[in-house]
């Protein structure tokens, strides 16, 4: 094809592109279609990666991802019927889920089990458990994105914060933080920090937080020597490399050594003992050795598309309370993926944050799902998205008959 021609194709195509993300639809599509891609690709690693531990824990390289692949039933069954609720369900909520999110984490910290130094599970059914750090994330969404939004203007000042927002939303982290759970914690400061963005919160503010939280986090580091030993390999890991370096080391070889296809799926060596928690918060490093930097780029996409089409919608809707609600689960996927990279790659600490949709473990890839699955009600409710849908059901119609 010549010059002219390219050219002339490439013309063509912008239109259709445009067209296609101007689309009532396009918004719901994208969220979703990112969704499940990231699930499946998930599911996969998760077999791959996995397959050695399961063995030597339980005798069969397939039960963790049984495991998985159950939690993904259930999470998608759940995606979608929470993608039928109404905005009136969701607001509804706020409240009852808050109070049963407390519940939860009081409990945890009486009758948890223990897990790597860290309290946050309750036994349900055998292998089964509840971790309610992972709930807390949707509950707060829910219920900040409804007090915010009943002020019906943007947030002005301390009188607006403080009044419940913050209080609870420190009460929630400080519990979340006595479980030993670090990474969640941050989380949930992040999410905070994407609704009160959304709900116009003057930087001033954010100012004052940001001092607070730095502040908060050198003295958390402090006080636990294990997260002191970490940030001190993260600042060089050179230091203790067969120690607290080892994971983000092994981590890396693993990306080194894929290249740009990869040694192939199911044909990665880390994961024979080398990498620990291959399967959950180490599972980038796998995806890079084995589908390459091939691999590594199609996450990156993906959850850059999926943070895209969240935000859009945060930005292009009327009500007030999807645009909060909708910067909250935005900020809680795209913060907690860029961690969990960021830990992998050397450029962050390691906090032992799962990679949304994709790491092993039930809780997490539940309750993102069912965020996911209130964001597409949003999407559905927005008036030219419930135009369109009608008129693609009206097309429908006609054409059976």
């Amino acid at each position: 094809m010549s010059a002219p021609e390219l050219e002339e194709e490439r013309a063509s195509a912008e239109p259709r592109v445009a067209g296609l993300l101007n689309h009532p639809l396009s918004t719901y599509y994208l969220i979703l279609g990112t969704t499940l891609l990231l699930l499946v690709l998930g599911l996969v690693m998760v077999l791959s990666a996995s397959s050695i531990e399961s063995f030597r824990v339980h005798g069969s390289p397939y039960t963790l991802a049984q495991r998985q692949a159950f939690f993904a039933v259930l999470g998608v069954v759940g995606m979608f019927v929470a993608a039928r609720t109404s905005l009136q369900f969701w607001r509804g909520l706020a409240w009852p889920i808050l109070g049963v999110s407390f519940t939860l984490l009081v409990v945890v910290l009486v009758i948890g089990v223990e897990v790597a130094g860290q309290r946050n599970w309750i036994e349900i059914v055998g292998p089964f458990r509840l971790q309610p750090s992972e709930f807390a994330k949707l509950a707060l969404v829910v219920w900040g994105a409804t007090l915010l939004s009943r002020h019906g203007r943007q947030v002005a000042g301390w009188r607006d914060l403080l009044v419940p927002v913050l209080p609870v939303a420190a009460a929630m982290m400080l519990l979340v933080l006595l479980e030993g759970d670090f990474g969640n914690t941050i989380m949930l400061a992040a999410i905070t920090t994407g609704m009160l963005f959304a709900a116009g919160a003057p930087l001033r503010l954010f100012a004052v937080l940001g001092a607070l939280g730095a502040v908060a986090i050198v003295l958390i580091t402090l006080m636990a020597p294990y997260r002191m030993q970490r940030f001190s390999s993260w600042l060089d890991p050179d230091a203790d490399r067969l120690g607290f370096g080892w994971q983000v080391s092994q981590g890396q070889y693993a990306l080194g050594t894929g290249g740009f296809w990869g040694v192939g799926l199911g044909a990665s060596r880390e994961k024979w003992g080398s990498l620990p928690e291959a399967h959950t918060d180490f599972i980038f490093p796998v995806i890079g050795e084995e589908l390459g930097l091939v691999g590594t780029l199609s996450v990156l996409v993906l959850f850059a598309v999926l943070a895209f089409a969240v935000f859009r919608l945060s930005r292009n809707t009327r009500d007030r309370f999807v645009r909060l609600a909708s910067a909250g689960v935005g900020s809680w996927i795209v913060v907690q993926a860029v961690i969990n990279i960021g830990g992998v790659l050397g450029l962050l600490p390691v906090t032992g944050v799962t990679l949304p949709l994709v790491s092993y473990g039930g809780s997490s890839l539940i309750w993102t799902l069912a965020a996911i699955g209130m964001l597409l009600a949003f999407a559905r409710a927005e008036p030219e998205t419930r135009r369109a849908l009608r008129r693609r059901s009206t097309a429908l119609s006609l054409r059976r008959r």
